[in-house]
């Protein structure tokens, strides 16, 4: 009587299980990307830190400082009180002149955007203000934003035709502002105000809607802007190296009335009504990194299921610690892309890396099963699978579609060259039996 031939199934779970090990590396490599991005936001905080921060830019406002007194049973009271009154009207239109900064081998854009603004505000709507005038009474004019650094150059401020400077100012609604006293008799007119000024900022140039009506016209030599915000923009045109938009914002869209008191929490609705633009850099080399290693067991897993395939169907025999072997050069594929893409963009990184590790492994294949055209098919086969993880870490709107199709395709493929494999060995044990 002959022996029965061995199982399949005690190599199979090993190879899982060494493809499971891999999830180590794999991990490692994560984290190294992760730690390398922190880095990358370090040095846009350093270059933000010298430039000037993401802005956000408000229109001007109307600011009564006032002391309230009442009575009480020890005595009477007095405390200071600003009321705060937005425009009725105002229309803002900005330019963003976009370069790029480095910081080591770190790099992030930024712009220097060119602002006209033009408020108007209700006489009617003064009349709350006229009734708080008393004694030591202060109207300031305030212009909220962001981070008054990135101010360059104030061309023009006037308030109904005469020109005015600003001082920096009281902070308003949790912003920093840009603020000049005004006589209280203005109150008793409309109020007209003008200003063009240069802003620099680093990645992002958002807007308050303070006007009962805004409008924003907002360009930029930038071809990939991500609108963001509360509110997006009515009308846009996106071309390779520049956009266009423009939005209306009415009071009735936002969360905060024309007017109200520092102390009340009217105002703190404020900067979640911003709106604008992200200078957006479609999937950084870091994003396009993590996606990539995100994939790493599935194409371990593929490729040790090749190497197996050659050895059932060729009847050859792969040792365990050379499937190791194979698992840590594809591990090393996501260290070497990290490495490379930091330097010179994630597009050539990939085909270096994707290259030299198809290489590695085809000669190794071609060494270890003994024959040239199982290292050129392995090589070959490695070099389309990372043409499809390519695409996959490329694709952010359809990497899901294109992954699905492609595993299908692969479960088909495998399905259909092993369909006659004799996984128990009840054939080859049967044979000799037969024969005898």
């Amino acid at each position: 009587m002959f022996p029965r031939a061995p199982s399949y199934t005690p190599k199979v779970l090993g190879i899982a299980a060494l493809a499971l090990l891999m999830l180590i590396p794999l991990l490692l490599v994560q984290g190294l990307v992760a730690e390398r991005a922190s880095l990358r936001d370090a040095a846009v905080s350093q270059i933000a830190s010298r430039w000037g921060e993401a802005q956000t830019l408000g229109g001007p406002l109307l600011a009564l400082t006032y002391t309230q007194r009442w009575k009480t049973e020890q005595g009477w009271v007095e405390r200071q009180n600003t009321r705060v009154l937005l425009p009725a009207q105002m229309d803002v239109n900005a330019r963003l002149r976009t370069s790029t900064r480095a910081y080591g081998i770190y790099a992030t854009p930024v712009y220097t955007a060119g602002v006209s603004l033009r408020a108007g505000f209700d006489v009617d709507e003064q009349a709350e203000l006229r009734q708080l005038l008393a004694d030591g009474a202060r109207l300031e004019l305030r212009l909220p934003l962001t981070d008054p650094r990135g101010l360059r150059e104030v061309r023009q401020v006037t308030v109904n035709g005469q020109t005015r400077r600003l001082q920096p100012g009281a902070p308003t609604a949790g912003f920093a502002t840009l603020a000049l006293t005004l006589d209280a008799a203005l109150l008793q007119q409309p109020i007209a105000v003008e200003l063009d000024f240069d802003l620099a900022g680093t990645e992002r140039l958002q807007f308050l809607p303070l006007g009962r009506t805004t409008n924003l016209a907002l360009a930029a030599d930038w071809g990939d802007p991500s609108f963001t915000g509360a509110f997006l923009p009515v009308r846009h045109d996106i071309k390779p190296k520049e956009f266009q938009a423009s939005w209306q914002v009415l009071e009735l869209n936002r969360g905060f009335g024309q007017s109200w008191d520092e102390n009340d929490p009217n105002g703190q609705h404020v900067a979640a009504a911003a709106f604008g633009v992200t200078l957006y850099q479609p999937a950084s080399v870091y994003q396009q990194n993590e996606r990539a290693s995100k994939y790493g067991v599935l194409f371990i897993a593929l490729t040790f299921v090749a190497f197996f395939l050659f050895e059932v169907l060729r009847q050859l025999r792969v040792h365990p610690v050379q499937y190791l072997l194979i698992g840590v050069a594809l591990c090393t594929f996501y260290l070497l892309l990290l490495a490379l893409s930091e330097q010179i963009g994630f597009g050539a990184a990939y085909a270096l890396a994707s290259a030299a590790v198809a290489l590695l492994i085809g000669g190794y294949a071609a060494a270890v099963l003994a024959t040239r055209r199982a290292g050129l098919l392995l090589g070959g086969s490695l070099a389309l699978v990372y043409g499809l993880l390519y695409g996959l870490v490329v694709s952010e709107q359809y990497s899901l579609l294109i992954g699905a199709f492609a595993l299908l395709a692969v479960v088909a493929l495998l399905m259909y060259l092993t369909r006659r494999v004799d996984w128990y060995g009840e054939r080859a044990a049967a044979a000799p039996a037969d024969a005898s």
